[in-house]
């Protein structure tokens, strides 16, 4: 009997520590209400296979590339399945953990017979297929298609709770927080910047391969539809900020309002992103308008509105202004001193070099920035004397606008982050940090190359400082009389004193002491009476 309880205990402590194994690993890799934990990491890096996936089923079709490179094409189809395989395998495990799942009387099966559990299989399944079945069965392989269809797992939740978010508002309105950052965007906005950059990226490296007349020679056609697909996502973008901006409270005005969105920096950058390709388009029939295909590069600067450096940079630019251009004012000044006294100490000795003034500019410019081509050098006593001079000089002189960028650009990073300290001690103001609030802070330490550790010490230093100042324990009474809320939390605080001292002091030892030699006066006994009932 003894045995038998002693080996029921044992077998319940292993299901015990089982069930607490697999909840420590669903809590910290696919739940997606823990917080701090790597499920976005997670669903972030199989989104990225995903999607290299799909691009390595692209280039196989194209035999030039995929011929002499296919075992790595097998190589990275094969690591692909693993982590795939391992992931279904993980969720498959973890069911009972999870939410949708831990109620039913077999999470497993209720797991495994889910749309995101059949998609996940499906997407391994040709391959185990194609390695354990002898025939041929390369026709499976374009089902390899069907793993784009894991991007739901990702895509349908923040749908949802896009839905959630904007239930009552208007299509512009919700348009407007898909395209721009605002409380109603959530995660759904966050994957349409990550889809436009992921064009971006993909769009700038095909125009860099298409300059290698190999690989333009084998991928014509691809470029092209490649292109005209990348122009369409940009131009749709375009049009939805130039739509929805009259949201915003800055643009509400119908007409002016788009005018001023369509002249900010930021759009223009979007529209030379999709000029080029519509005025070759249109316009090839009239003008050779080839040339303006590298123009296409410019899509490179639509990353800028992604990066918070970029606008920490712009803003140093613009309060340096003025010393960067009496730097630049200097630097004009000293080159064209430069290039006359070239030209007067060189032109004889070297006619065909130093033939003009603005010819010798090119020399004076390379000599102070301390390049030296070489292909133009001075050969006169007075010309190498010079050079020398000038070279020590431009050490210093071109070397004065970077150093003020430098230390302009530590001085405003220091400056928003005391900003943002003063914001944080204002989300304080009710003594706790909502959700938005959070989100709020964590795109701007992002923004501000914060790490988690150094946002996490800098909560406690607020919060600190709000205990610090709501504490009233040795605060004078004026400082505290000057604050009716801080007045109100002291006056509060000191009825409760009173009630405790109330509740735990004997009522009639009290009343003999008080009215002993006029100790309280009866309006202060009163009041003690009116406390103690």
């Amino acid at each position: 009997m003894n045995d038998n309880s002693s080996v029921s205990t044992s077998a319940s402590e292993q299901a015990s520590t089982r069930g607490s194994v697999r909840r420590f690993i669903y809590r910290w890799l696919f739940d997606p209400n823990q917080a701090g934990n790597y499920q976005k990491s997670v669903e972030r890096w199989i989104s990225i296979l995903i999607v290299a996936n799909l691009c390595a089923l692209f280039l196989e079709h194209v035999q030039a590339i995929y011929t002499p490179y296919q075992h790595w094409f097998h190589f990275f189809d094969v690591i692909s399945v693993i982590i795939f395989t391992f992931e279904y395998l993980m969720r498959l495990y973890l069911a009972p953990e999870d939410h949708e799942f831990k109620d039913s009387k077999s999470p497993h099966l209720k797991y495994v017979t889910s749309p995101f559990a059949i998609i996940d299989f499906l997407a391994v399944a040709p391959f185990y297929l194609q390695a354990f079945i002898p025939f041929d069965l390369r026709v499976l392989r374009f089902l390899r298609l069907l793993r784009i269809l894991k991007l739901f797992r990702v895509l349908i939740p923040a749908w949802q709770e896009f839905q959630i978010a904007n239930k009552g508002r208007t299509f512009r309105q919700r348009i407007h927080a898909l395209v721009y950052p605002s409380e109603y965007g959530g995660e759904l906005h966050h994957l349409f910047d990550n889809f436009i950059v992921m064009w971006v990226i993909i769009s700038v490296v095909a125009v860099v391969l298409e300059s290698v007349h190999s690989v333009h020679y084998i991928l014509n056609i691809e470029f092209i539809i490649l292109d005209a697909v990348a122009v369409s996502v940009f131009t749709i973008e375009y049009c939805l900020r130039i739509y929805s901006c009259v949201e915003a409270p800055e643009n509400k005005h119908p007409l002016w309002g788009r005018l001023k969105q369509a002249k900010s920096p930021q759009t223009m950058i979007d529209l030379l992103a999709i000029l080029p390709f519509f005025l070759e388009f249109f316009l090839h029939h009239l003008l050779d308008l080839r040339f303006l295909r590298v123009f296409r590069l410019l899509r490179l600067l639509k990353l800028t509105r992604y990066t918070g450096s970029t606008k920490t940079l712009f803003t140093v630019v613009v309060r340096e202004w003025p010393v960067l251009a009496g730097s630049a004012f200097i630097m004009m000044l000293l080159v064209i001193l430069t290039a006359s006294l070239g030209y007067l100490f060189e032109h004889d000795a070297q006619p065909e070099k130093f033939e003009n003034i603005p010819q010798a500019i090119y020399w004076a410019v390379i000599t102070l920035a301390s390049v030296g081509y070489g292909d133009i050098s001075p050969v006169t006593p007075m010309g190498r004397l010079m050079t020398i001079i000038l070279a020590l000089l431009g050490i210093g002189i071109f070397a004065i606008p970077a150093a003020i960028l430098s230390s302009a650009f530590s001085d405003q990073l220091r400056i928003e982050r005391d900003n943002l300290k003063g914001t944080l001690y204002e989300m304080l103001g009710d003594g706790v940090l909502t959700e938005e609030e959070q989100e709020v802070l964590n795109r701007e330490a992002k923004r501000l190359h914060l790490s988690k550790e150094e946002v996490n010490q800098m909560i406690a230093q607020a919060k600190k400082i709000y205990d610090r100042e709501h504490d009233t324990h040795g605060m004078p009474i004026h400082k505290i009389a000057a604050n009716p809320e801080l007045a109100v939390e002291h006056f509060k605080q000191k009825m409760g004193e009173l009630r405790q001292l109330a509740l735990m002091t004997d009522s009639d030892q009290f009343q003999h002491v008080a009215m002993d030699k006029h100790r309280l006066s009866e309006l202060d006994y009163d009041i003690w009476k009116r406390i103690q009932s």
